[in-house]
């Protein structure tokens, strides 16, 4: 899709790179590094919400 400005690839340790992105409407997309014509897209404000979620503690039975 055209019109997503991609972040740099978020990266682990021996794991795939993650790429979050925006586009000018307010929509926010999360993909593989080096698949970004599949991603996942949501609000930018459920994007925010996911990533303080994140920071404090809710996914960390995930890890």
């Amino acid at each position: 899709m055209d019109g997503i400005t991609w972040e740099e690839p978020f990266c682990g340790e021996g794991a795939s790179c993650f790429r979050l992105g925006t586009d000018p409407q307010g929509n926010a997309y999360i993909a593989v590094a080096g698949a970004e014509d599949t991603y996942l897209s949501d609000t930018r404000e459920a994007l925010r919400r996911m990533i303080l979620d994140i920071k404090a503690g809710k996914a960390d039975h995930l890890l």
